[in-house]
């Protein structure tokens, strides 16, 4: 079956020869507009076949001032991660700086589809951010659909040229950073990850093995360790390296809590970093430099993602028009961890 391409407030715009933001203007009545420039809007909107969403024509009319952000699953534990509060430090400042407020909103209880579909029918909000990119998410889905103002701090999985969203060249970042490690003089290298259902973490591990890949690494060489964003997923697989028997030169962490809990337990268990092993990770947060072994660690600027994702909301709403991606870029800081 083919599907029927949706008509945008975009193909409105193309069509009648003015900006979306004119046809916004139409749509919600604004006398500022002539009658001339909104019977032709709406003679193309009806030819074209083009049905406003309410939503979106009442928020046109009244604005609520605030944006949602959707924060992800356990936000407490979310928020002792450095890369929240530094990434929430960005995003107030921006808002503030907009004239918004910022409703924090957490999927605990229930689905981040029904605290969206909840927050947008009653007119709550007129933006929402999603601090994270989940491999599978509807609530973007929907909000594409209603042409819903939005941002996503990640890239999305699918769709991602009809998604605003602003990222890092994660894949990047990753293979600079193990081909960087190869270049120290590893040959066996181990990468402990967290959130195997965020673009994110796929993004990092594919950037790791083409390092792997393109240095002439057998496959063994480098292992993947799976777990959660936090100092115990670190610490548990280094002990379980250990206790293996298995040597590897060099772990890459995709966080630097994770990287934290690396150390810990190497140091623990008698060994030294660097000269047993490297470690390396990612996020140059506060804990990094102040580790025992200061951990070389990706810069990946939490706080301008941040502000560039409300940024994007804030283009969406004044003018109708998407945004799409935004690239921050990355340094890699090289500290004692890895011999700098």
């Amino acid at each position: 079956m083919v599907k029927r391409q949706r008509i945008t407030i975009n193909d409105v715009a193309r069509e009648a020869g003015v900006s979306p933001s004119t046809v916004s203007r139409v749509i919600s009545k604004n006398p500022r507009i002539s009658k001339l420039t909104t019977e032709s809007v709406l003679s193309h909107m009806k030819r074209l076949g083009y049905h406003p969403n309410a939503i979106a024509r009442n928020l046109a009319i009244n604005s609520s001032k605030t944006i949602a952000l959707i924060m992800p699953e356990n936000p407490g534990e979310a928020l002792l991660n450095p890369f929240f509060p530094v990434a929430l430090r960005g995003i107030v400042k921006t808002s503030t700086k907009n004239g918004y407020d910022i409703l924090l909103s957490s999927t605990t209880e229930i689905t981040d589809m029904q605290i969206v579909k909840g927050l947008v029918s009653a007119a709550k909000v007129d933006g929402v951010l999603f601090m994270t990119s989940k491999i599978e998410n509807k609530s973007i889905e929907y909000l594409r659909e209603i042409e819903f103002p939005f941002s996503v701090i990640g890239s999305p999985y699918e769709d991602v040229d009809d998604t605003n969203h602003v990222d890092n060249d994660n894949e990047r970042a990753s293979y600079e950073l193990t081909t960087y490690l190869v270049d120290k003089g590893s040959k066996s290298i181990a990468l402990i990850t967290g959130g195997r259902f965020l673009t994110l973490t796929e993004q990092r591990i594919k950037g790791f093995r083409r390092a792997i890949s393109e240095k002439g690494l057998d496959e063994e060489s480098g292992r993947l360790f799976v777990g959660e964003f936090n100092e115990e997923t670190g610490y548990r697989y280094a002990r379980e390296i250990i206790d293996s028997g298995e040597k590897f030169d060099a772990v890459v962490a995709t966080d630097d809590v994770v990287a934290y809990g690396v150390v810990s337990a190497f140091i623990e268990r008698g060994l030294s970093v660097p000269e047993d092993t490297m470690v390396a990770g990612f996020n140059n947060s506060l804990l990094s430099r102040q580790c025992a072994v200061p951990i070389t660690s990706v810069e990946i600027n939490a706080d301008l993602l941040g502000a560039q994702a409300v940024d994007i909301i804030m283009e969406n709403i004044r003018n109708g028009e998407r945004q799409k991606k935004r690239t921050v870029p990355c340094t890699i800081f090289k500290r004692k961890s890895t011999w700098d």
